[in-house]
């Protein structure tokens, strides 16, 4: 039977702050466990016939090049074998071959809101292996963490509470008193051309704070992440933003700032309630911010339908409802619940951070299929927000 704060000789808030300060330090040392007793992150590495796929060239176009002096000679191994290409090394490749993706001046860059209503739906997951997967195929990306409770950050080897501070984040943005810049807030990974803007607990002031300031100046306030963002978003391609999962302040700053929304729908009734919710509640906070001349307008809404399980029926009806709903909005890759996915968050890394299975081949190469997959239709939405690639869906 549970103790009360009067058994245990303390007040509700001495027990609450115990149990935290308890918690807290349990965290800590797990976290730390996880990213200081490791090697130094490092982006992946890829074959001769991985990097000709990626940059559109073949491998024998890659030999030549490098025998001609146009790319660099890459080391061997001492069976004689290259070491294998980094994602720099990749994009040099598409200097030289001139087959970069990037968007053309002129091209709006993509925003994305990666968002939904309840936690637990895999927003944070989906967010990080998309920016991963956009910087492996040669997309300059940046991956903003607008939820407090930082998972994105710590995917990235960050004890968020113990290596950030308040001004590290959007929080100080969102407060309209910066002592940095959004410019001197970026981040590089360990992956290239794949920078992050992170997050802390702190930044969960941020929800009281920016609706304090409303009452003082007005909705206009919730343009102030968009107005911060467009001072970096000619470095990018596509920028993708984390918020937390509700409709508060921060995340209405966020959605404002984006151009298009991807909405994780996992197959459960509870599920599809919370984001049926979520999409009654935008649509009433969009008419709202209207009124005030605030719109927000999105280039594509996407819906992904995560952790789903083909084996149970109950999760096969409701994607059937999902696609029926809302049609063509609903990419057709699903996003499977898999080991691989646990095994790597439980190591503070994504599917794509790790060298080999944490399972066996054919799951981790069943779950590569499905991000990639994924992120191949992700990838379409986005070069139809560019006119300079009209003519190329």
């Amino acid at each position: 039977m549970a103790s009360l704060p009067s058994e245990l000789g303390s007040s509700t808030k001495d027990l609450i702050t115990r149990y935290y300060q308890m918690a807290s330090m349990v965290l800590r040392k797990l976290q730390e466990r996880n990213i200081q007793h490791t090697p130094p992150r490092t982006g992946p590495m890829f074959t001769i016939s991985q990097a000709a796929a990626l940059v559109g060239r073949s491998a024998s176009a890659i030999r030549i090049a490098e025998a001609e002096g146009r790319l660099p000679h890459q080391e061997r191994n001492m069976a004689g074998r290259r070491k294998g290409y980094t994602l720099r090394d990749l994009d040099t490749m598409r200097q030289v071959f001139d087959t970069r993706p990037w968007r053309q001046e002129g091209d709006p860059p993509a925003v994305i809101a990666c968002q939904n209503f309840k936690g637990g739906v895999g927003k944070s997951t989906i967010a990080v292996h998309m920016a991963q997967y956009l910087a492996i195929h040669g997309y300059r990306v940046l991956l903003v963490d607008a939820d407090a409770q930082a998972s994105a950050t710590m995917q990235f080897g960050y004890i968020p509470d113990q290596d950030l501070d308040e001004f590290d984040s959007i929080y100080a943005l969102l407060q309209g008193k910066p002592e940095r810049g959004i410019a001197q807030i970026v981040r590089k990974t360990h992956f290239h051309n794949l920078d992050l803007i992170p997050a802390n607990l702190k930044l969960y002031n941020a929800e009281y704070e920016v609706a304090a300031r409303i009452s003082v100046h007005g909705f206009s306030v919730l343009t102030t992440l968009a107005r911060d963002i467009h001072k970096i978003a000619d470095n990018y391609d596509v920028i993708i933003m984390d918020p937390p999962p509700a409709l508060g302040m921060v995340s209405l700053s966020v959605m404002y700032a984006a151009n298009a929304l991807l909405i994780p729908v996992p197959p459960s009734i509870v599920d599809f309630a919370s984001t049926t919710a979520f999409l009654s509640m935008l649509d009433e906070t969009m008419g709202a911010l209207n009124e005030h001349n605030i719109q927000p307008e999105y280039g594509f809404v996407g819906m992904v339908i995560s952790k789903s399980d083909a084996n149970i029926e109950s999760q096969r009806q409701i994607v059937d409802i999902t696609n029926t709903v809302f049609g063509r909005s609903v990419f057709a890759q699903e996003l499977k619940t898999s080991a691989e996915f646990n095994n790597a968050a439980s190591q503070l890394k994504t599917v794509f951070d790790m060298t080999s299975s944490t399972t066996n081949h054919a799951v981790r190469t069943r779950c590569l299929n499905q991000l990639n997959n994924l992120g191949r239709e992700l990838e379409q939405n986005i070069r139809k927000l560019w006119p300079s690639k009209a003519d190329e869906i």
